[in-house]
């Protein structure tokens, strides 16, 4: 197996994965590309303090250099106005960029310089354009707020960009967020530019700078939708509303599947919307209904002046039936190499017949705990975001199909109402539902499926190459072990461990002398997902975000960059990266959306198999979480996800269901919370039947770090 890292080459990947992964969204008045011969003025501290990631586990990485966005500009050899970039060094240093203190104490946001107008009149008859950049913060233990300076402009960002809007013929405006936040102020102080530039690791800065240049035209799609308000997508009523406990009341409906079907007027941008310097023609060519499978020929074209890439979006409309379907439900997509203009490409996309279906877990279509394809037209729309794509094809199911029978599991303990359209005046109203609830006590079932103890032998000579071997099972070699060695499996040990790597986030499976002489080695797992975490002060690669990832809809990319983490990874000797992050971005103010894809889990699933095939390619595990319904991070620790088993099975599971079919990760991290009144950590039919019996996971399971401890010292101390 190649074992050799070319650094470079990790380098240049990873800015490629920036530049595709930023999103345009608005480019007036020849804004961009910047003029090379021209000199523009860059305003905003973060052009020297990029956010290469959020905060927490999965961000902090430490890094040799960051190449912050001002960097990148100056390499490429933009010409940056020198007053304006002296001030602003001046004041940066006399105002120390604030750390913030503690674990998840970082601010989400910076103290901007009080901008004299005086000196940006002056900068601005030198200058035709300014770049601004806005930079925010969040992640592990700290949810967004609905605050200024958080989800919301400050007032000084706010008069920053006032005052540069009032004096330069051209403003580009360039957010480097983990997520999205609000575009109120922004869409009334209208700059002509609006960018979504993520974070994207320690390379950021040069992706970036090479889409302002126009050296690589911006091909990122959003992977969420971007609604005018907070309040407008349907979880906010739920989000963050109490302290232990979030109701998914918005079922199945969660982003652009509730815009699209209630809701279109409140979209300010739609799900997979993203502007390039060029234009594409597409036209759906052929459309193939075969037996179990829709199979579209799609031709894209570049009509416009500049070199490019477009990504081809399919979406279904299904019939809504007794169970109530979304408008449209993404169901394939694919990215086009970089084509000159005039040249183009004909993309290939096959859909899963099977995978249209709807979970019915009520049994209104008289099969319940099944996957039912019901009758009807069931309607393809193909083109460049969900609200443009153009009608395609379609075919007619005569009669309801099973296409997956199971049995009821994760069901709510719970009622609650949620989301069921009603259709009147030629439009979808919001109706409500009873959710159905679970018919079994699952604390009882959990206890009466505990497995038999395995009756204790002592020492046989039994190694653990002699069950990979098949000279002796695993029964065998386990009943040597002791009651305190099989606690040593379990336990693990903590961070820092002196057993492997130094920094990494645990050694698990041979943590004692007496595992070793088993036969059992001691693994090492680093946190990730946007690189290797070592908590010791060894360097390693900071990459993009999954919010960066997911824009690029590349998944070729996306694996060949993650095959270069599993090259960095075996160099350092770390057997396991606990990544990716596969929960869903239910609403826009959770803290850890920046380790996570998106709002939809086709996208999130495929961006997520294509990151585990990578790392695992190398020879190196992944650990697949946070297994599941953890979209929140306050009180993450006891916080209770009540959801109904259609939502957990079509949006929820989804995304992990897929990556575990496609790429079958080494491990599977539960979350911290509790889905419908049990831990996850203990809950037999999420680990058990949902991702064993029903997926065909093949790995091991880990609790996330502490969870048993934390939780059990948390309810001894009343709390």
């Amino acid at each position: 197996m190649e074992r050799i890292l070319d650094w470079n080459k990790y380098l240049d990947t990873a800015a490629k994965m920036v530049s595709e992964g930023i999103v345009m969204l608005k480019n007036e008045n020849n804004a961009l590309p910047l003029d090379a011969d021209k000199e523009v003025a860059v305003f905003g501290r973060i052009q020297f303090h990029y956010y290469k990631s959020g905060t927490g586990s999965g961000g902090m990485v430490n890094v040799t250099k960051v190449v912050n966005i001002l960097d990148g500009l100056i390499d490429n050899g933009v010409k940056v106005n020198e007053k304006l970039l002296d001030t602003y060094r001046k004041w940066d240093k006399e105002n120390p960029f604030d750390l913030g203190e503690g674990w998840g104490g970082e601010p989400w946001s910076q103290k901007e310089m009080l901008l004299d107008e005086g000196l940006v009149r002056e900068t601005a008859k030198s200058c035709e354009t300014a770049i601004v950049i806005i930079g925010r913060t969040a992640g592990e233990e700290q949810d967004n707020r609905l605050e200024a300076g958080s989800y919301l402009l400050s007032d000084d960002e706010i008069a920053m960009l006032t005052v540069v809007r009032e004096n330069f013929k051209k403003v580009v405006l360039l957010l480097n967020v983990g997520n999205i936040i609000d575009m109120t102020d922004i869409n009334r102080i209208v700059p002509d530019s609006v960018l979504y530039v993520w974070q994207g690791g320690m390379t950021g800065g040069k992706g970036t700078a090479d889409v302002l240049t126009g050296k690589v035209s911006p091909s990122g799609k959003l992977p969420d939708t971007i609604a005018y308000k907070a309040s407008d997508y349907p979880s906010d009523a739920n989000f963050g509303r109490e302290e232990n406990r979030d109701i998914y009341a918005e079922d199945i409906y969660v982003g652009y599947r509730y815009f699209e079907t209630f809701a279109k007027e409140k979209v300010l941008y739609p799900f997979g919307f993203g502007l390039s310097y060029t234009a594409f023609e597409i036209k759906t060519e052929k459309a193939e209904i075969t037996e179990g499978a829709v199979k579209l020929s799609v031709s894209v074209k570049n009509i416009g002046s500049y070199r490019g890439k477009e990504v081809i979006e399919v979406y279904c409309e299904a019939p809504q039936g007794r169970l109530g379907k979304a408008a449209r439900v993404l169901c394939g997509f694919e990215k086009t190499k970089e084509l000159v203009p005039q040249e183009e490409q004909v993309v290939e996309i096959a859909v899963d017949i099977a995978k249209l279906a709807s979970y019915d877990d009520s049994g209104v279509t008289g099969n319940k705990s099944c996957y039912v394809l019901e009758a009807g037209e069931y309607k393809f729309y193909v083109g460049s975001d969900v609200r443009s794509a153009e009608y395609a094809c379609s075919f007619e199911q005569g009669e309801d199909l099973v296409t997956e029978r199971l049995t009821q599991s994760l069901a709510p303990v719970e009622s609650f109402e949620r989301i069921k359209p009603v259709y009147e005046g030629g439009a979808f109203s919001i109706g409500r539902e009873a959710v159905p609830v679970s018919e079994v006590d699952e604390s009882a079932r959990r206890l009466e499926k505990l497995p038999k103890e395995i009756a204790y032998t002592g020492d046989k000579g039994i190694k653990l190459w002699d069950v990979k071997n098949g000279k002796n099972t695993m029964d065998e070699f386990i009943a040597q072990l002791s009651d305190y060695d099989l606690s040593c499996i379990i336990r693990g040990e903590g961070m820092g461990s002196p057993r492997v790597t130094a920094g990494t986030a645990s050694a698990f499976g041979g943590v004692s002398e007496n595992l070793n002489g088993f036969g059992i080695p001691a693994g090492c797992c680093s946190d990730g997902p946007s690189g290797m975490r070592l908590d010791c002060g060894t360097k390693a690669f900071s990459l993009p975000n999954g919010t960066m990832i997911a824009s690029s809809f590349n998944k070729e990319l996306t694996s060949e960059l993650f095959t270069f983490m599993g090259l960095e990874m075996a160099a350092n000797k770390v057997d396991c990266l606990l990544g990716p992050g596969m929960n869903i971005h239910r609403h826009p103010l959770n803290g850890r959306n920046f380790e996570y894809f998106s709002e939809d889990p086709e996208l999130a699933g495929e961006m997520g198999a294509a990151f585990i095939a990578g790392v695992q390619s190398k020879g190196i595990g992944t650990s697949l979480k946070h297994f599941a319904g953890n979209s929140q991070e306050m009180k993450r620790m006891t916080s209770n996800s009540i959801i109904d088993e259609r939502a957990l099975r079509e949006i929820y599971l989804r995304a992990f269901e897929k990556a575990v079919k496609k790429s079958q990760p080494w491990t599977v991290m539960n979350a911290y919370n509790l889905l419908n009144g049990t831990y996850c950590s203990e809950n037999d039919r999420l680990q058990n039947k949902v991702l064993r019996d029903e997926w065909g996971f093949k790995g091991a399971v880990v609790s996330d770090w502490g969870a048993v401890n934390d939780r059990v010292a948390g309810l001894n101390a009343g709390n």
